[in-house]
């Protein structure tokens, strides 16, 4: 079962269920989903529907973190849920230590040095690890492969 397919399951069983938590949340991915199907006319695949997962996951992790500072708790702790729901339809995430040898290898194999490689090694690594891992921790390792 594709994973637009499940998210529609999923969306059906949280009505069942009347879970309108995680039904508002399902609606707003399979919003994003469909906008982009709109906007650039295809059929989206699991890759880029975890890349719209991705996406909709940092806006949840930037919003957190403006409501936090701004001592509003309540509706950090709405974006929290929402970003659980959400982090199921990723998946398995690759742990430090796999990004970092991925990272290394993907450096030797284009041959970069320094600092000024960190574009031509970033396109790289976003196409192999795109959904796999998170991008915030892939361009940490980048930083450290190119840098030592």
């Amino acid at each position: 079962m594709s994973l637009k397919a499940q998210i529609t399951e999923d969306m059906k069983t949280a009505m069942r269920a009347k879970d309108s938590e995680r039904l508002g949340t399902i609606r707003l991915l399979q919003a994003a989903m469909k906008q982009k199907e709109v906007d650039e006319r295809i059929e989206l695949d699991d890759a880029a529907v975890i890349a719209i997962v991705d996406k909709l996951i940092k806006q949840r992790k930037d919003s957190i973190a403006a409501f936090e500072g701004a001592g509003r708790q309540d509706l950090a702790d709405k974006e929290k849920a929402e970003m659980a729901v959400l982090t199921a339809y990723l998946p398995e995430r690759m742990s430090a230590e796999e990004v970092a040898t991925a990272v290394k290898a993907i450096v030797a194999e284009l041959g970069a040095s320094g600092p000024g490689d960190m574009g031509k090694v970033m396109g790289a690594v976003k196409a192999q690890l795109a959904g796999k891992a998170d991008m915030g921790q892939v361009s940490a390792a980048v930083k450290a492969a190119l840098a030592g």
